[in-house]
């Protein structure tokens, strides 16, 4: 009874947060960002203050931890083009420059720490490779000066 009424509250929770929160958020790519932003980097754990005042912390973390497989499979599932084109959506919304963005996003690869921690290294690793394949077609585009979303 107690594991029915927990997934029931965490469903719930994650509902709550989908509309409340991610539905504010343009684009899968940049719902990933913003949901490993979440994540305490030494303890795996997601905080969200609004979340956790309105639910228990358990079932608010369990909420956006799920959220984030979900969004992530979706990512690691989709065709090359749709991702070129979610992280053209995200690259565009960002404050800094096109360039900036591709020059900081080359070294520092902050999409490595956009994978969920139930994810396989395989699947990491793929997501990875999917990723820099998709930041490479976009600055291509750029530097020709197609519009990536046309091209």
């Amino acid at each position: 009874m107690y594991g029915l009424l927990k997934s029931e509250s965490t469903e719930k929770a994650k509902r709550d947060f989908e509309n409340r929160t991610l539905a504010k958020i343009q684009g899968d790519f940049a719902r990933l960002i913003y949901l490993a932003s979440l994540r305490d980097y030494n303890t795996g754990e997601y905080h969200h203050d609004g979340l956790s005042q309105s639910y228990n912390i358990d079932f608010a973390r369990r909420a956006i931890a799920l959220c984030h497989m979900e969004i992530f499979k979706r990512l690691v599932l989709c065709p090359m083009r749709e991702l070129v084109d979610e992280i053209d959506i995200y690259v565009r919304s960002n404050c800094s420059t096109v360039n900036e963005f591709f020059n900081i996003w080359r070294k520092l690869q902050p999409y490595k720490l956009a994978v969920p921690l139930e994810c396989s290294r395989l699947t990491a690793e793929f997501f990875a490779l999917n990723v820099r394949t998709g930041l490479e077609i976009l600055e291509s585009r750029e530097r020709r000066g197609q519009c990536p979303l046309n091209a």
